[in-house]
């Protein structure tokens, strides 16, 4: 489980293909001897098993499933990705409960400037888009941000000066591509309703 909050931006070093898999290296400012081989990390809100560590880089292996169902099937050596540790047991919860379980690629479809913020409008893929809700959670990237307005398959956020700054939310522009997780309580609420 992960809380939303992004501790590093780590860089894409090296891309490798196999048969019908890819391994990424990733390159960050954490101590890699201390991220054990099988823990879970979110790149860019997916979580991935960390498969080797050397000095400031770890690997992982993304299966053709996930690079077909998010956006890391364009990642290039040089992209940034939003990184964040597995949550443990007593931290700090200052997102919300998000599980690295993608579910949808949306499309940015403005970005306009409020202040030292920027407000975000997102394309949401049907029939996510019925599960968000005007101030419930939503995860863009990994990062847990509040939903502001809804209006049809399309929802808007607003997203801080210091979020910009230490994600690569600050780098979104017109027709980005971003992985999106509903909140959890939704994709159970929804889940239930289906078979009520």
């Amino acid at each position: 489980m992960f809380t939303g909050i992004v501790t590093d931006v780590g860089r894409v070093r090296s891309v490798r293909s196999t048969a019908r898999d890819r391994r990424f290296e990733i390159a960050t400012r954490w101590d890699a001897s201390t991220i054990d081989l099988g823990a879970s990390v979110s790149h860019a809100g997916v979580c991935l098993t960390v498969v080797e560590t050397g000095p400031g880089w770890f690997a992982v292996e993304v299966s053709a499933e996930t690079l077909s169902k998010t956006t890391l099937g364009d990642w290039t050596e040089g992209s940034a990705v939003n990184l964040e540790r597995a949550a443990r047991l007593g931290d700090e919860m200052g997102g919300h409960i998000v599980s690295g379980h993608v579910d949808g690629v949306g499309t940015v479809v403005s970005v306009t400037p409020e202040g030292g913020s920027r407000r975000m409008a997102v394309e949401a893929p049907a029939p996510l888009h019925r599960h968000i809700a005007p101030k419930g959670s939503i995860t863009v990237d990994g990062v847990s941000l509040t939903v502001n307005a809804v209006d049809g398959t399309r929802f808007e956020v607003n997203v801080i000066p210091h979020t910009l700054e230490h994600t690569t939310l600050g780098a979104l522009k017109t027709g980005a591509r971003v992985n999106l997780e509903i909140d959890m309580l939704a994709r159970y609420l929804a889940r239930w309703q289906e078979t009520a």
